[in-house]
């Protein structure tokens, strides 16, 4: 009844976990958390949505673990020199007594990246590094017991019928063993642990462990950089398949600036022959109706405040809806973040007693953290839960739902003709019929001011205004699929449509 059309999911982390971090703080790499089933019934969904033709991407997290992982007890129960010990990053402090961290690194989530410990005594021990929550310990990639595990990780999931792995935080697991301290302004070069060159022949034995297996297993990074070439040294032909491009989700809802995105992105990608992929959200953002909503469309400095900012929604939504035929007729391939195809708009009024995310905390509270992008879904119903879970109250969903979100379920949505869930639906059907939206080059068409037309092929275009006024298209044969009602030959503002030519 709520199909979308999709060729592929990707699940976010689902093994054991506490849940420091969102299931990011993994225990146990070879099995599935409670919260969400057995193994057993992770390998009959494998097999059933292979059945579907549906490939199933998991989320594989090798920068950290979780601090209740085995490898890290037993690091915590050893002493300093062990071998427990040298699979992590463990050094002594600074200062007269150690009372200081060995460098002045900091999380991304905030606050230091060490932790120190306690040795059995109770005495103050040597400190552990974590560019993340300190419940995340980093892992020592120059360490061969780490390479060889997460090896059998990716075997132990392709053995199960997995198609690919999304790999967490990729350009991370490398560090440079003296640690050195810098200023974030001025970075090192090459940077102590971000993007250092070990990578690539890490990644080219991951390539050769997927490309073992019949059929095709991919692997996509997920890969923040703001050098382009340097980006694209992760997908040649003998590394990953593919990394999310982040520039274009993060890019305002301006037509010189998307264009320019568009261009270099896929110029970067042409040299080694990758195809890109693209996204507006995902776990990590605001939701693309909210960004969109905003005067400042951008993801920028508006993350990092809690202040809840004016948000036009139906500009938003409008905008969200162009945005997503502008995604989906660019080539390669699209991920859409759950949620993007309802509508979803970032859920900003949280109470603080349900927050979860590490962020807010290490942030003292001046970040909002990423919880409002990750508010279960609304499947039907009138009331939360939306049929997300049974509406046991002993149980009920990790963050509470909205309860506007009953316009916003996939049943309220299913039979709408001007729903977001509708316009996805017929979006992705028309991408899967219409072979000239596959891979290959696009062609820029002349267009108003703050308009964006390109042709794909020599039968389809699609033109998106971001203007404040109506605009004209050019000369077609039929439209295929607008986001808003056409006014005779007239794109709306904040609009998009796909033409015959």
């Amino acid at each position: 009844m709520y199909e979308l059309g999709i060729d592929a999911i990707w699940f976010n982390p689902w093994y054991p976990s506490p849940m420091a971090d969102g299931g990011y703080d993994v225990t146990d790499y070879r099995d599935i958390d409670p919260l969400f089933g057995t193994l057993e019934e992770a390998e009959e969904l494998i097999a059933e949505a292979n059945r579907l033709g549906i490939r199933v991407i998991i989320d594989i997290v090798p920068n950290h673990c979780s601090d209740k992982h085995a490898w890290f007890r037993a690091a915590l129960a050893a002493k300093p020199g062990s071998t427990e010990r040298e699979r992590f990053w463990f050094r002594p402090g600074r200062g007269a007594n150690g009372e200081d961290p060995p460098n002045e690194w900091r999380s991304f989530f905030g606050g230091s990246a060490w932790t120190r410990t306690t040795n059995p005594d109770g005495s103050p021990g040597d400190w552990y590094l974590h560019l993340f929550a300190s419940g995340q310990p980093d892992l020592n990639w120059s360490n061969l017991e780490v390479r060889r595990e997460h090896e059998d990780v990716l075997r132990f999931w392709f053995d199960r019928g997995v198609a690919g792995a999304r790999i967490d935080s990729a350009t991370l697991l490398f560090k440079d063993a003296a640690l050195p301290d810098f200023d974030p302004e001025h970075a090192l070069v090459p940077h102590p642990y971000i993007d250092r060159d070990e990578l690539h022949e890490l990644y080219r034995e991951w390539r050769a462990i997927a490309d073992s297996y019949p059929g095709s297993r991919i692997l996509v990074g997920e890969i923040w950089l703001p050098d382009r070439d340097r980006f694209a040294r992760y997908l040649r032909p003998d590394e990953l398949h593919t990394a999310f491009d982040f520039e274009f989700l993060a890019c305002p809802w301006e037509a010189a600036r998307l264009r320019a995105v568009i261009d270099a992105t896929l110029a970067a990608h042409d040299p080694v022959g990758a195809s890109p992929t693209w996204v507006l959200s995902n776990h990590d953002v605001t939701r693309d109706v909210t960004r969109y909503g905003r005067a400042e469309t951008g993801l920028g400095s508006e993350e990092e405040t809690c202040s809840i900012r004016t948000v036009d929604l139906m500009r938003g939504t409008r905008r969200a809806r162009a945005a997503a035929l502008l995604t989906q007729a660019l080539p390669g391939a699209v991920c859409i973040y759950q949620g993007e195809e309802l509508g979803l708009s970032e859920v900003e009024d949280l109470p603080e007693n349900v927050l979860q995310d590490p962020v807010f905390f290490r942030s003292g509270g001046t970040n909002p953290g990423r919880d409002g992008c990750r508010v279960p879904l609304p499947w039907e119903g009138d009331a939360p839960p939306f049929g997300f879970s049974d509406g046991n109250a002993s149980a009920p969903p990790w963050l509470p739902q909205p309860a506007s979100w009953r316009n916003f379920t996939a049943a309220f949505q299913v039979s709408d003709p001007r729903s977001m869930l509708t316009l996805y639906r017929k979006a992705l059907h028309i991408r899967r019929q219409e072979r000239a939206f596959g891979d290959g080059p696009i062609r820029w068409l002349s267009a108003p001011a703050n308009v964006l037309a390109f042709s794909r092929g020599d039968k389809l275009i699609c033109v998106v205004n971001l203007s404040e006024e109506s605009v004209e298209l050019p000369p077609h044969h039929g439209v295929l699929l607008a986001s808003e009602l056409l006014d005779g030959d007239l794109l709306p503002a904040d609009a998009a449509v796909w033409l015959r030519t």
